[in-house]
């Protein structure tokens, strides 16, 4: 496994219940551990149609997160791994927000303390969503309502490691699972879900070789033997 550039997929047949649960899911995705996770939520790519609803419930999830001093038990959300990638990240928010993303929510940026910027609008061949941005940026790309489109620009990034799609759509899960260019898509998840014993692992230039997962890292360990029995 070897990175990712993991989209949560917000679609346009939700309620104003469940794009609450799907804000929360992103902000959650793309803040805890402080972004620094592969399966992060480096992308929400939300469909246009519902767009102007779900974004203030991102924002408003991200405002009450209490970033700070990690040694503060009631800090939830610390620094990145140093200043140099802090500022990596800020970096790009700024490049966007140049080819005309709009930036949410901003608190400032404190050595390696990067805060939850939120930033919408932004346009899918930024560098903050093509690239693996390795911290808590919470980067909306409004999407077409058109799923083909949809699906198309999900995978239009180097990376294939996992994703989550927020839908009640039975029929359009069974697109997403089919289309996504990744290795796991969770529904009503963010992509990071996972259990052991499930199979782990990306395509592209999120991995090469045996998946991850208690019975495929058993199957590396392995080799397969045919034989025939004479009746």
């Amino acid at each position: 496994e070897l990175g990712g550039n993991d989209p949560l997929i917000v679609l346009n047949d939700l309620s104003d219940g469940d794009l609450a649960k799907a804000a929360d899911l992103a902000v959650a995705g793309a803040t805890k551990n402080s972004g620094q996770r592969c399966t992060a939520v480096k992308r929400i790519l939300v469909q246009e149609k519902v767009a102007d609803r779900f974004v203030p419930m991102v924002l408003e999830r991200a405002k009450a997160i209490k970033f700070g001093d990690p040694r503060d038990p009631a800090t939830q959300l610390g620094t990145v791994v140093h200043e140099k990638a802090a500022a990596l990240f800020e970096k790009r928010v700024h490049m966007a927000a140049e080819q005309g993303a709009d930036v949410l929510y901003d608190p400032g940026r404190k050595g390696a303390l990067l805060p939850p910027i939120v930033v919408d609008r932004v346009p899918h061949q930024s560098e903050l969503v093509m690239e693996e941005t390795f911290g808590p940026i919470v980067p909306i790309v409004r999407a077409p309502d058109d799923d083909e489109a949809l699906i198309k620009l999900s995978n239009s990034t180097a990376f294939g490691l996992s994703s989550g799609v927020c839908t009640n759509d039975f029929r359009r899960m069974q697109k997403y699972i089919t289309g996504l260019k990744v290795g796991t898509v969770n529904i009503w998840e963010v992509p990071g879900y996972r259990i052991e014993m499930s199979p782990f692992g990306g395509i592209k230039d999120s991995g090469n070789g045996y998946k991850e997962g208690v019975i495929e890292a058993m199957k590396s360990y392995t080799n397969v033997k045919t034989f025939s029995l004479p009746w």
